[in-house]
């Protein structure tokens, strides 16, 4: 199958793990020939670290012929805009989560590549794993019997410490951790159980700006302004009749996910949804309680355990190439976007809010798939 050529615009932290997967990992399907960013050096040091051919300004990424699909590794405030430059001029483009700040900013991305017959595909992948492909293997196979509930936590420290290099930006609306963490937990609840109905919520800000206490920070001492609410919990009512809880903040410490499906003859422990498998030790193995109250570890049904972030991207190329709708859509996107705006809404307004938008569940990735391959 011919490989489809990519190129990256962003070239920052995140960017670090697309670049080693889609050079080493998914190579025999996508070939990345440029990247770019707005501070020069950065792309030329992601380019000699990847042996990336070209690393060009955005103007000339865009201008580039033989680039199919376009790798957004931008800041959360203009990943819409970005994603329509890309569609703009011809390409097929793949963002980094959130997929967009606003409803209106979401349709105008894929009215524009539905007009164009182009695709658009949106982070997470994680979904794409073992460990939630295993999830959606035991609940269609009949292993915890009928899903009737569901919880999702994740609860982080802030970034108060000041030492990623971009944590001001964990304090703006994108930032947040219903924006920002929110994706993985929707996004794999969406792909186990389906679609969301309506969603009631309350979302807290605890302060209106914080100071850098760690005197490591290179920003020690700076007082950063909080834009966005920091602790959230959510209920969300899908249209198959379960109902779950999200709690979703970053005012506290540590690392501490957890992801619960409950059904009528099991209750099913969920890898943590921001990784790609069942990390033993780390409250992220994938287990079943039964009925007896037996519990059972249970064993990877399909590959990509390890951290696999691009293989959304591969997924695409795949698509471009056989003519099926990728699985890390656009759509799919779009419908988590309207959930978490939705939760805001719910808490400002003091009532459940209606979810305007509807999804397909992905279509689960094969068993039995040749290695690194997403195709039989």
């Amino acid at each position: 199958m011919q490989r489809v050529k990519v190129g990256v615009i962003g070239c920052g932290v995140i960017s670090g793990i697309y670049l080693k997967n889609s050079t080493r990992v998914f190579d025999h399907i996508v070939e990345v020939v440029a990247v770019a960013d707005l501070v020069p050096e950065l792309a030329r040091k992601r380019a000699e670290e990847f042996n990336v051919p070209a690393a060009c300004t955005v103007e000339e990424l865009l201008a580039n012929p033989e680039i199919e699909i376009v790798l957004n590794l931008t800041a959360p405030a203009v990943h819409a805009s970005i994603n329509l430059q890309a569609l703009a001029a011809g390409k097929h483009v793949y963002s980094e989560k959130p997929f967009a700040l606003n409803r209106a900013d979401a349709d105008e991305v894929i009215a524009l590549a539905e007009s164009k017959g182009l695709l658009v595909g949106c982070a997470p992948d994680t979904f794409l794993g073992a460990g939630i492909q295993t999830c959606i293997k035991l609940i269609e196979d009949g292993w915890i019997g009928k899903p009737y509930a569901a919880s999702g936590t994740i609860m982080m420290g802030n970034y108060a410490e000041g030492i990623h290099p971009n944590f001001r930006n964990f304090y703006k609306l994108g930032g947040d951790p219903l924006m920002d963490m929110g994706p993985y937990y929707l996004t794999a609840m969406i792909a186990m159980l389906g679609p969301v109905r309506r969603v009631s919520g309350s979302a807290q800000q605890l302060y209106e700006e914080i100071t850098v206490k760690n005197p490591k920070s290179p920003s020690f001492g700076e007082t950063v302004r909080v834009g966005a609410p920091t602790n959230v919990t959510a209920t969300l009512d899908f249209h198959n009749g379960v109902v779950a809880s999200l709690q979703a903040a970053k005012e506290g410490f540590g690392y501490k996910p957890r992801l619960e499906i409950y059904g009528t003859e099991g209750n099913l422990s969920v890898p943590d949804p921001n990784l790609f498998g069942p990390v033993p030790d780390f409250e992220s193995e994938l287990r079943i309680q039964f009925s007896s109250s037996e519990t059972v570890t249970m064993p990877l049904t399909h590959g990509f355990k390890e951290d696999s972030r691009g293989i959304g991207v591969a997924d695409m190329a795949y698509a471009i190439r056989t003519g099926r709708t990728n699985r890390a859509s656009g759509r799919l996107a779009r419908h988590v976007l309207d959930i978490s705006l939705g939760i805001f809404e719910a808490s400002e307004w003091d009532r459940h809010v209606y979810i305007g938008s509807t999804v397909e569940r992905p279509a689960p990735l094969p068993l039995g798939l040749k290695y690194n391959s997403l195709e039989p």
